[in-house]
């Protein structure tokens, strides 16, 4: 326990908005050592390393112990392991039938995960993933002698070309293994999963199937940080953006995903100050996918961690290599997520605010008006407490803020109440935090809309 922390942590979080404290906030030691010993050397070398086997296409058979997508996967496997023997390394392999126009014939699927079990909540966990998959797309023509792209040729000729996918998606590779390095040396309440994905570029395969038997298994799993396309910081058009990172996530305003980005940054920020964690909010970019959303369909809160600045003409083509790529700027995003990830895997669960007896006509959430009618009476509760826990912040912003305004420590209770607010006006939530100052994600207080009546007529 790192004494003394807890104390100027309540201090900020009883008397200023939420904005000052990140500005003022208390650092941990032990997450800024985890931060810091991110290595932009060892990310490059696993950047030109992916680079060398020419292609990971995952339907692309291998010519060579050091060649394709089975090579590659070994190599992840390996680098895993030799980290710690605390680590739990496997592969998770899927024999997946044909379909659509990409994934052209019968293939298998095979995900490296890489597991750090937690020490006091295991069953709890926190997952960090990239694709190491690649892919080089070539186009047939929207008609004869036309040179504008038309559909994917989806053929073997196309699954053979070179695609070195260095910053789609090496670079997000590159940064889950230096994360499980580093991390993997340490202890955390939470569990950390660690996963490279297969067949991103056909579909999201590989996240489709870890998704989906999570969720008929009943895993818990709290937060979901998808790094894709973290290797560039200047555009086909000249410009750059060295210091700013995307975090996109879905609507609605207070999905988990959502509030899982606005923890990104209020986290991120603080312990990396050179780098902006700037939410988007939307699920991904225009008219594209990641592994990201496989999880969000299945209830996950869910991310995608993407670089500001893309060079879109080198995706998916053999010119996305190690010299069109920035390693420093890598190594800053994996900076971001190891100040996100060690502050989730240390704090205690989040409380539960369903209220009793479970959802109770409109309200989801237990909150109401108090006595007086004109105030914000919150109840939380928290059967298995920690034993570390000090106690719960009450968050709150305006419906048309982005970002929390306002954190104010409450204490160990399970009920608290502001008089002479409006809930209708305002948005609320409620973090548990230990001791040590480690905030939850926070449990958000909204309102289900109103069924619509359905009505027979004659």
């Amino acid at each position: 326990m790192r004494t003394g922390l807890f104390v100027a942590t309540v201090l900020l979080w009883s008397h200023s908005p939420l904005r000052a404290q990140i500005a003022t906030g208390v650092i941990d030691p032990f997450i800024q050592k985890i931060v810091d010993a991110i290595s932009e050397e060892r990310i490059a070398a696993h950047m030109r390393r992916l680079e060398t086997f020419e292609t990971r296409n995952t339907l692309t058979p291998s010519r060579g112990p050091n060649h394709g997508i089975a090579a590659a996967r070994q190599w992840l496997f390996e680098e895993f392991k030799s980290y710690s023997p605390r680590l739990q390394v496997r592969f998770e392999s899927h024999k997946v039938k044909k379909f659509g126009t990409r994934f052209f014939r019968d293939g298998q699927v095979v995900n490296v995960v890489a597991v750090l079990p937690g020490t006091r909540d295991p069953e709890r966990s926190i997952v960090v993933s990239a694709h190491y998959d690649t892919l080089h797309v070539v186009r047939k023509p929207t008609t004869a002698g036309s040179t504008e792209p038309g559909v994917i040729d989806g053929e073997m000729s196309a699954a053979e070309q070179s695609a070195p996918g260095v910053t789609d998606d090496g670079s997000g590779t590159a940064a889950v293994l230096e994360l499980a390095r580093v991390m993997s040396q340490q202890q955390f309440d939470a569990t950390v999963v660690f996963i490279a994905f297969d067949a991103e570029e056909y579909g999201s395969v590989g996240a489709n199937l870890y998704a989906t038997r999570a969720r008929e298994q009943k895993q818990r799993i709290d937060a979901v940080l998808n790094n894709d396309i973290i290797g560039s910081e200047a555009t086909g058009d000249g410009r750059t953006d060295s210091r700013r990172v995307h975090v996109f996530s879905e609507e609605p305003a207070d999905s988990a995903s959502r509030n899982l980005s606005r923890y990104i940054k209020d986290v991120a920020e603080r312990y990396v100050p050179s780098m902006k964690a700037d939410p988007v909010f939307r699920h991904d970019r225009f008219a594209r996918g990641g592994d990201h959303t496989q999880f969000n369909q299945e209830g996950f809160a869910a991310v995608r961690v993407t670089s500001a600045a893309e060079y879109l003409s080198n995706q998916h083509t053999g010119t996305d290599t190690f010299a069109n790529s920035s390693p420093g700027y890598t190594a800053r995003v994996a900076r971001v997520n190891a100040a996100a990830l060690a502050s989730l895997a240390l704090a205690p669960k989040a409380p539960d605010i369903t209220p009793p007896g479970g959802a109770q006509g409109r309200a989801v959430t237990n909150i109401g008006r108090g006595k007086s009618g004109y105030a914000a009476q919150l109840r939380w509760k928290n059967e298995t407490p920690e034993t570390d826990l000090a106690g719960y912040s009450v968050l709150l912003r305006s419906t048309l803020a982005p970002l929390w305004e306002r954190s104010i420590f409450v204490g160990n209770v399970n009920e608290y109440t502001l008089e002479g607010v409006s809930i209708d006006e305002l948005v609320f939530g409620v973090q548990a935090v230990d001791k040590e100052g480690h905030a939850s994600l926070p449990a958000v207080y909204v309102a289900a809309p109103a069924p619509k009546v359905r009505l027979e007529t004659e």
